[in-house]
């Protein structure tokens, strides 16, 4: 009995190689930017060129050595193509959950670089509009982004300066506004850099501190679903 119900027990399906992960990305990607294959080839080929170039140069007629700079040429080619697909792909992802609630937690759960402190989950939320503001923490001080309208989110986020600067009044707070029908809004795949070129202003041990003050004071908004994780958001139909 115990052999048949092993052998009824389906087994878990398998995980897509590394190879067809990168395929998958790829595909993904083409459909949303049309540049992508492009841009990649261009990335390809210049270091190669180069290779060739620097091989004509200084190999003076050695085929080992020219052999050696062609070689090296191709791998640089295939790592740039890599980095580009991996930054086009992220921009895909995310401007495929633009707009929806939620999309900024995505990129502070899976974007920020390890200097920020962030949360997918929003402090405060209007549970009408469903626009949300999201708190950060870094070398920079505290960054509150908002999601949604400006003109909206603007009362919100002086809120929740307010709540900060009544416990921590020596810190700096940013503010950012991301909104995918305002084209003077930062966009969506921009957040995370936007927020690495705000002024350092507090050392490691300050950002902890500052962090698990803020800690205490909680989420005031409704709760929504937590960030979209933008590489498994299904295609929609009809682009």
């Amino acid at each position: 009995m115990a052999r048949k119900s092993e052998k009824s027990t389906p087994k878990a399906p398998k995980e897509p190689g590394r190879i067809k992960q990168m395929w998958q990305v790829f595909n993904m990607t083409r459909r949303y930017d049309k540049n992508v294959v492009w841009i990649m080839a261009l990335g390809f080929l210049l270091p190669i060129a180069a290779g060739l170039v620097v091989a004509l140069l200084l190999s003076d007629g050695n085929g080992f050595a020219m052999a050696m700079w062609i070689i090296a040429g191709v791998l640089a080619g295939f790592l740039v193509a890599l980095i580009i697909l991996g930054r086009r792909a992220e921009r895909a992802a995310y401007g495929q959950i633009a707009g929806q609630p939620g999309a900024v937690g995505a990129v502070l759960r899976s974007s920020l670089k390890r200097s920020w402190r962030g949360s997918e989950m929003p402090v405060a939320v209007n549970g009408k509009t469903q626009d949300a503001v999201y708190r950060a923490v870094g070398r920079g001080g505290v960054v509150l982004i908002s999601e949604g309208s400006k003109t909206r989110t603007t009362r919100m986020l002086e809120e929740e300066r307010r709540k900060v600067l009544r416990v921590l009044p020596n810190v700096p707070v940013t503010f950012l506004y991301v909104d995918s029908h305002d084209p003077e809004a930062v966009p969506l795949h921009k957040v995370a850099s936007r927020m690495a070129k705000v002024k350092p202003a507090l050392n490691k041990a300050e950002v902890m501190a500052v962090s698990n003050r803020l800690t205490s004071l909680g989420s005031t908004g409704m709760p929504i679903p937590k960030g979209v994780d933008p590489f498994k958001v299904r295609p929609q139909r009809g682009r």
